[in-house]
């Protein structure tokens, strides 16, 4: 269907909102829950309704039609693969094929939840169980703008979209507001880049917008390179239609004809849900020329990244979809003043854009009554690390970091004590047990000398070596950094070099002072944001772990029993028969022995490679792990 006018539109959304199926079964459609069988899950849904539609209870099924979906993600992916009964709202967790026909034959037909597969938790000695997802602790304090539709709708049906009041905020802006007023409602909304940096989106818009120029570009950042981050992924897997809708608002406000979006390739699903949506949405006279018959014209092209950390930073991504190697320019000028192909350009990421629509529908005001003063609105977060319920989650702006690990995430797994997150990706910070009731808001985060990044966290526990952790991540930035400037490509190389040594064991409390003065150093002289980030990692463990750097250093010792170098191999001399098979395996010929005597390890000269230890056939080789008392 084409849809000529905005009345058309309306009346069509009015039409699918009667139309659509009250009982539904939603299978979770997460990359996810698809790598845990829920494509099979899916498939037996379906073949098993279409064989009872052959079997005698033929009008019965009818009458009571269960129609399988499948969706984008639900979220609590650390369970998947999902399955949402509706309109009960059952939730059923890990569900296997095995599990379809109990679920049929029970709760389709018989209204009986099937309890094994439900939420549960253990307390006080007894299980807890929770059928219902609004009444599961995972979901309980969650508040959905970007992810509405998200594990609601099937992502490939543009009628879907619709029926969730789909392009009627791209309606009422090309037909009722002028692009002032739009920027005006998105500034009034403080609505902040949700990509990490935090700038108010109105303002950007608003340079844009006043730039005299013969073209303007609209872009999606969907360049999600954070290790466990997949929050924009999911929006874009999930509800590809809202990122299109909320572009194309975006593209009306700035005057802007054309858009790109800039996907990596690692992404597949949701590069084609995304063309797909493109596609559809065309189709229907929702995007290309004269958009419901108005004047307004913009369409949108994706391009495919190949993967490179730095493209995230805005001036990279353009570069690399003029076709050049992805490195970032001193700025300014700034994009919206001299951006893709030197004309103004606005970028806003995924989860930026996903909340424009329902700001435009709802209302700057409705916006604001979410969130905090100065960071309205929610904020999707990637859960994962040492957590109970990993997966997605949308909270409202201000929530602190205890409600967001252990009432949604269900707390530490296997109830091992808190140690500390890792908020913002790589080049976020390590925030200790006393921040546990900071809120989560850009100004506060800063302060604590972290950043909101696109949203990835981290939780670690007591078995993390905090070290090791600055490590990873330096090890991250520092393969990412692309070279450009010299501040980053030596600066990270050289922290990188140092922290190796700490966890090696070979560091001088001289080389911690060096770290410390080498990432000061990045911080400031690094030209894009991936660089002038980097040292956060570093910078908030020595802030707040410095005891364990201590450790490392002066006394040989990782508390978390992590880095190798710390481990001690002995040989009981009790076990021992002398066989010398450790001997023969050792890479650097440090065991020695003779025939009926024990053997020894020179503890000097062992690498620690633990090659005597699987060779040993008596279990002879004991494992220790130095402490600080350690002579």
């Amino acid at each position: 269907m084409v849809f000529k006018d905005r009345l058309g539109l309306e009346t069509r959304v009015a039409e699918l909102k009667k139309s659509m199926p009250k009982k539904r079964i939603l299978v979770c459609g997460g990359l996810g829950c698809l790598a845990k069988g829920a494509q099979q899950v899916f498939d037996l849904f379906v073949e098993r309704l279409e064989t009872e539609r052959l079997s005698w209870t033929v009008e019965k099924i009818e009458e009571d039609l269960h129609r399988p979906v499948k969706t984008g993600c639900m979220g609590l992916c650390e369970a998947g693969p999902l399955v949402m009964i509706e309109p009960q709202g059952i939730l059923y967790l890990r569900v296997q094929p095995e599990d379809v026909e109990e679920i049929v034959e029970e709760t389709l037909k018989k209204g009986i939840v099937v309890e094994r597969l439900v939420y549960q938790e253990e307390k006080n000695g007894h299980k807890e169980k929770w059928p219902l997802m609004k009444d599961v602790p995972f979901y309980r304090k969650q508040v959905k703008i970007v992810l509405r539709n998200c594990g609601r709708i099937n992502p490939e049906s543009l009628d879907e979209y619709l029926s969730r009041d789909g392009y009627l905020a791209l309606a009422k802006v090309v037909t009722e507001m002028s692009p002032d007023e739009v920027i005006g409602e998105i500034t009034k909304s403080g609505l902040r880049g949700r990509g990490g940096g935090g700038f108010p989106t109105g303002r950007k818009w608003q340079f844009a917008r006043v730039v005299k120029a013969d073209k303007k570009y609209m872009v999606c950042n969907g360049d999600e390179g954070d290790p466990g981050a997949f929050m924009d992924r999911s929006v874009m897997e999930g509800d590809p239609h809202s990122v299109v809708e909320g572009m194309t608002i975006a593209g009306y406000a700035i005057g802007a004809q054309e858009g790109y979006i800039y996907v990596r390739a690692e992404y597949p699903l949701a590069v084609r849900r995304l063309k797909k949506a493109i596609e559809d949405a065309r189709a229907a006279g929702l995007l290309g020329q004269n958009i419901l018959g108005t004047s307004f014209s913009f369409d949108i092209v994706i391009r495919e990244g190949a993967g490179a950390f730095v493209c995230g930073e805005e001036t990279a991504l353009i570069a690399s979809i003029e076709g050049k190697r992805g490195m970032p320019n001193p700025r300014p000028p700034y994009p919206a003043n001299k951006g893709l192909w030197g004309k103004p350009t606005v970028i806003n990421n995924v989860e930026t854009l996903a909340n424009v629509p329902a700001i435009i529908l709802h209302g700057a005001e409705w916006f604001r009554s979410f969130g905090t003063l100065t960071s309205p609105g929610t904020k999707t977060f990637a859960l994962a690390g040492k957590i109970k319920n990993t997966g997605l989650v949308e909270v409202p702006m201000g929530i602190t970091i205890r409600e967001l690990v252990f009432d949604i995430g269900g707390g530490i797994q296997n109830d091992r004590a808190f140690k500390a997150v890792q908020v913002g990706g790589p080049s976020g910070g390590c925030l200790t047990e006393t921040h546990l009731d900071l809120p989560i808001d850009y100004d506060s985060l800063c302060g604590a000398g972290a950043i909101m990044g696109s949203g990835g966290l981290i939780v670690l526990d007591e078995d993390t070596c905090i070290v090791e952790v600055a490590r990873f991540f330096m090890n991250f930035t520092q393969n990412e950094s692309c070279g450009k400037c010299v501040p980053c490509r030596e600066g990270t190389k050289h922290m990188l070099n140092l922290l190796q040594r700490v966890v090696d064991g070979k560091a001088s409390m001289e080389d911690v002072e060096l770290l410390e003065k080498t990432a000061a150093v990045v911080k400031d002289a690094s030209l894009c944001g991936l660089g002038k980030t980097a040292p956060n990692p570093v910078l908030t463990t020595l802030r707040y772990f410095r005891d364990e750097y201590v450790d490392h250093v002066l006394h040989r010792v990782c508390p978390a029993h992590v880095c190798q170098a710390m481990k001690e191999y002995f040989i009981d001399p009790e076990k021992c028969r002398s066989c010398g098979k450790c001997a023969r395996v050792c890479p650097v010929s440090c065991i020695s022995g003779r025939p009926k005597v024990p053997y020894v390890i020179d503890q000097s000269q062992c690498i620690k490679c633990g090659s005597c230890f699987e060779a040993c056939p008596f279990d002879a080789i004991v494992i220790s792990w130095r402490r600080k008392n350690h002579e």
